[in-house]
């Protein structure tokens, strides 16, 4: 959530900035700012609305070569001018963007500025406050940035202007991410590679409760206690453009074209030169040796973690499972004697799944993070960790990183298991077959699409087996790009309440890929169908009916997920595109959500 982008050079900063917010616009944000710093003073525009109206408000006849930038997604105050960022203390001295939630925030009001007046609803303008107070009582900026952060509790990224000293940007950073762009003759800030990946492709990573002094030559780290930091610069693996849509009018629909590529991107990845599976020996030792994995996730990747549960248990034989990370926070369950956590984040950078992360490496369990960004949060402070190579992925919507990772635990399975009995990199690459000419066919998604849901209010996902996982996640992406009313139900549970939401042109969408429990899904069509619902059917080959309007090439029983997933989301694209949604920014909705 929100976004933060810094420069300090020798070039004009307006379109670095602007271009940058730009590129976090996927994280999710209802306003945006910028501030300039030159000669003649700072200068901010800041308003409630998209990076296209801050365009608009910003004068470009003033130029500067220091200046740093905001998205903003609401948490303390409405979506308005005021509350945007950038926010200044109450003298103009101190100019600063924030991302996070300071819990503390009206203690340190009641504490320390009882007698400051402040303008905006923001937890952020209290953070400028109190810099402005301590550098009143006569400290040096540096050290009143540093009183400050030493009060603060909560998440923070910081980026934070001295309009005395304009040879200067102090950034500062707990559990919300925060990167530090190395540049020549100019240096970044960036909540994100993606933001500075034109500029530059060296990184300092800054870590929790540390602050940098960053100037057009140099960048210094440092802890609150003011001793310097050593760290190594890394070089990002991100390409340019990698991040641009190209041809494609949706970074959604560029995201679900690409999952066959992704496929067998891993393929490659996790395989050696003998053609056999290649993962970590210590992850697969970690999998052997425990008695329970635990499974923590959110959103998109919580359902991809239930489909990780059916393949650990069913392959590995190994007692999984799977909770949200938000309420194993708050009510942790029973844990085994020898468990090993397992942390799936696209992004990498999910507070709720931190939180939890944090509390187990206290109590010394071992923990490995699969995740689409290394470097991330997840990646570095977990002791292993498993890359999915899905690439950069824009869309608040996630495609290509579900499909990656169910496709990482399927190898990671295999590979843990002594009794795997079908080639899994060959599996998979049926699959990446199969979902390329899936891909092929979506203009049938798009007049599905326009026949059944496109003026519709609800609609139900209906499945058994592992296709209820399906359902779960097919009902998250059309409710989350479209607004239709979606959800996903076990089909054997229709008779025991949800069928009562049934009612004549109700869009219904059926999963059917497993054999055993065919007759029974397809019973569960017949009743819904008898109660007026107009129905889509998915199945595999095998199974299908002539009356199934999408049948896939069959794939091995374990891994239809993989490709039931994209139907779904080309439904989803189409739907929302026909209704006329911002598809790749829904509202209200963030991509990387940094705080709890």
């Amino acid at each position: 959530m929100c976004g933060i982008v810094g420069y300090i050079g020798n070039e004009d900063v307006k379109e670095t900035i602007l271009s940058g917010l730009e590129k976090l616009e996927y994280r999710g944000y209802d306003s945006a700012g910028i501030a300039i710093l030159n000669g003649n003073g700072l200068h901010i525009y800041k308003d409630k609305g998209r990076i296209s109206h801050l365009r608009e408000i910003v004068d470009f006849s003033i130029n500067g070569t220091l200046g740093i930038g905001h998205t903003r997604w609401a948490t303390h105050g409405k979506p308005n001018q005021i509350n945007s960022h950038p926010h200044q203390s109450s003298t103009k001295r101190f100019t600063l963007v924030h991302n996070g939630i300071i819990e503390n925030e009206e203690e340190l009001i009641i504490e320390h500025l009882s007698d400051a007046t402040f303008e905006s609803d923001t937890d952020t303008e209290a953070i400028a406050q109190l810099i402005q107070k301590f550098s009143d009582e006569g400290n040096s900026t540096d050290r009143a940035i540093r009183y400050t952060l030493g009060l603060l509790e909560g998440s923070y990224a910081l980026a934070i202007i001295d309009n005395e000293n304009p040879e200067v940007i102090y950034a500062a950073k707990n559990k919300s991410p925060l990167l530090l762009g190395k540049g020549n003759g100019f240096n970044m800030i960036g909540s994100d590679a993606m933001a500075m990946i034109h500029h530059t492709n060296e990184f300092f990573e800054l870590q929790d409760k540390e602050y940098a002094i960053i100037t057009r030559q140099d960048i210094a780290i440092y802890n609150l206690q003011g001793r310097k930091i050593e760290r190594e610069t890394y070089f990002g693996e991100l390409d340019a453009t990698d991040i641009e849509k190209g041809t494609y009018p949706h970074y959604m629909i560029k995201e679900i074209d690409e999952q066959p590529f992704v496929i067998r991107r891993l393929i490659a990845a996790y395989q050696d030169e003998h053609g056999n599976l290649k993962v970590d020996s210590d992850i697969l030792n970690q999998i052997r040796e425990c008695d329970r994995i635990f499974i923590i996730a959110c959103g998109t990747s919580y359902h991809a973690g239930m489909v990780g549960k059916f393949l650990f248990e069913r392959i590995t034989k190994k007692p999984t499972e799977i909770h949200i990370s938000s309420e194993f926070v708050y009510n942790t369950p029973i844990i085994s004697e020898k468990p090993l956590f397992v942390f799936i984040s696209q992004s990498g950078e999910t507070a709720d799944s931190r939180a939890v992360l944090v509390k187990v490496k206290q109590m010394g369990y071992p923990t490995i993070a699969m995740t689409n960004v290394k470097g991330s949060t997840l990646y570095r402070e977990t002791d292993y960790q498993l890359l999915l190579h899905a690439g950069p992925e824009i869309a608040v919507a996630s495609t290509k990183a579900y499909t990656a990772q169910i496709a990482v635990l399927a190898i990671v399975a295999c590979a843990a298991s002594d009794s795997c009995n079908f080639n899994m990199l060959s599996e998979l690459s049926i699959v990446a077959n199969v979902m390329e000419a899936l891909c092929d066919n979506r203009e049938l998604y798009n007049e599905l699409a326009k026949e059944f849901l496109t003026d519709k209010k609800s609609c139900f996902y209906i499945g058994r087996h592992v296709d209820y996982y399906t359902c779960l996640e097919a009902a998250l992406k059309l409710k989350e790009i479209s607004y239709i009313q979606t959800e996903g139900f076990a089909a054997g549970e229709l008779k025991h309440g949800t069928i009562a939401l049934i009612e004549n042109c109700t869009p219904v969408i059926a999963i059917i890929t497993q054999e055993q429990i065919n007759l029974n899904t397809r019973s569960n069509i017949r009743e819904v169908r008898a109660r007026g619902a107009a129905v889509i059917t998915m199945s595999l080959k095998r199974i299908s009916s002539e009356k199934d309007q999408i049948v896939i090439d069959n794939v091995h029983e374990f891994l239809t997920p993989l490709v039931t997933a994209i139907p779904a989301q080309y439904l989803s694209y189409y739907a929302a595109l026909q209704r006329g949604c911002d598809i790749d920014k829904p509202r209200n909705l963030a991509k990387s959500v940094t705080v709890e």
